[in-house]
Parts: C-alpha cells; sequence; structure tokens
C-alpha cells in the first residue's frame, strides 16, 4: 500500500511541477471537485452509518483552500471585469462552504461542486479552441495533433522525429500565452 501511495504521490508531484498555468488550473479546479463531493458524501448518512463529520470538515477547509488559492492567482489587472465578476463568485462559494461547513449540510457543498465543475467545464472547452486554432494555423506541428488526438480519443500517428528547433509544450504555451490572463 505504502509503495502505491508514494508512485500516486510522485505521479502527481511530476504532474503539477511540469503542467503550464492553464493545466494548474484545471488540476486545482479537480482538487476542489473532489473535496466538495468527499464532504457531500460525509454529510450524509448512508446505509445506517452516520456521517463521517469530521471527514466531511477537513474536506470543506480543502475546498475553501482551492477557493482561496484560486483568489489569489486571479490577475485582476489583466482580467479586468472579467476577473472581478470571477472574485464575487469565488467569495460567494467561500461563503457558501462557511455555511455548510457550520450547519453540516451538503447542499451548499453540492452547489459549490457544481460551480466548479461548470467553470472548469469553460476553461477546458477554451482551452481546446485556442489549441484547435493553434493546430490550423500550424498543421505541421505532429506533436499537437497527437496530443490533441490522445484527448479526443482517437489513436495518435505514428511519431516523427523532433526538430531541433521545436518542442510541443512551449509551443503549446505559445499559443496560449497571453489568452488566459485570470490565473496567475
Amino acid at each position: 500500500m505504502a509503495a502505491t501511495n508514494n508512485a500516486q504521490f510522485t505521479y502527481q508531484a511530476t504532474r503539477i511541477s511540469t503542467a503550464t498555468k492553464e493545466q494548474l488550473l484545471l488540476i486545482t479546479y479537480d482538487i476542489g471537485i473532489k473535496a466538495c463531493r468527499t464532504a457531500e458524501n460525509a454529510m450524509v448518512s448512508k446505509e445506517g452509518k452516520t456521517p463521517d463529520y469530521d471527514l466531511a470538515n477537513r474536506e470543506v477547509i480543502r475546498a475553501q483552500e482551492v477557493i482561496r488559492e484560486l483568489m489569489v492567482t486571479l490577475n485582476k489587472e489583466r482580467g479586468g471585469e472579467m476577473a472581478d465578476k470571477l472574485m464575487q463568485l469565488y467569495e460567494y462559494m467561500y461563503q457558501l462552504l462557511l455555511d455548510a461547513n457550520m450547519k453540516k449540510e451538503p447542499e451548499n457543498v453540492r452547489t459549490v461542486r457544481g460551480m466548479l465543475e461548470e467553470l472548469k467545464q469553460t476553461w477546458e472547452n477554451a482551452l481546446m479552441q485556442l489549441l484547435q486554432k493553434y493546430q490550423e494555423e500550424h498543421p505541421e506541428d505532429k506533436d499537437l495533433q497527437n496530443a490533441m488526438a490522445e484527448i479526443e480519443g482517437k489513436k495518435p500517428e505514428a511519431k516523427a522525429a523532433p526538430s531541433p528547433s521545436y518542442t510541443a509544450p512551449s509551443a503549446a504555451k505559445n499559443a496560449k500565452a497571453g489568452t488566459f490572463t485570470l490565473a496567475g
């Protein structure tokens, strides 16, 4: 069991350390969504078991930490009005989590989870649109085509020999640079 946990930790650490700002945003949403889901389940009695309010408390606090992180990483100067609106939404979500933890009712947690899922989906869609646009503008980019095929569940083409002047992650970052101004 310890070896499995160590492997999972190593995988997560690598995933985070190599992620772009946009990927980190999606990972952060995932953490918040998972924390909310766990807290919801812990607050509900199932099959004769009493609710686990200690677990619910820990997971609501984790979700609150995610919301605080999202608030801190907003770039209000570059994001303008949209960043202001997101800040208001994050403040509302944070308050819902505070209330949910005090009242031990899962409904507010469920509401926050739904909002986080919707925001994550919005960012994923925006990223996909950017990547598709970049792909259209750079049809020679086989690495990106393979990455897109993987994302879409298709079989990637045979790998082309890498060009010495090109690396896929930096090209993908360049395609997105300046577009997502609300995070980081």
